[in-house]
């Protein structure tokens, strides 16, 4: 297993469990930001537990490359979703906040295949 791998898996794994951990706290500028990006106060749990969930399937890859593949391709549309969410607002300044866990994802993914 090549230590850029593990290293790159386990950041991408640990930063939306971060912020995963952040949405169940419920921040108020969490909730804040959801409301201007047009998203029903509800969804945040359900949007953290699928965070926590790709995040934890990320470090359960290690072991087993197939479910780091999904789990970082996963984790990949779920901030592509972001990103869109955010551009579809118009919250323009905003754009950079899914960006890193969006190439977190993506650099997971890419070592994963390789």
């Amino acid at each position: 297993m090549h230590t850029s791998f593990v290293v790159v898996t386990v950041l991408a794994a640990l930063a939306p469990l971060i912020a995963a951990a952040v949405d169940v706290v419920g921040a108020g500028w969490v909730r804040e930001n959801m409301r201007r990006y047009g998203v029903a106060p509800w969804a945040l749990t359900p949007l953290a537990v699928i965070k926590a969930a790709g995040g934890l399937a990320l470090l359960a890859g290690l072991a087993w490359r197939p479910l780091a593949i999904a789990a970082a391709a996963g984790l990949v549309l779920y901030f592509l979703g972001a990103e869109l969410t955010v551009w579809r607002a118009r919250c323009y300044s905003h754009l950079g906040y899914p960006l890193p866990y969006l190439l977190l994802a993506a650099a997971a993914l890419t070592l994963a295949v390789a």
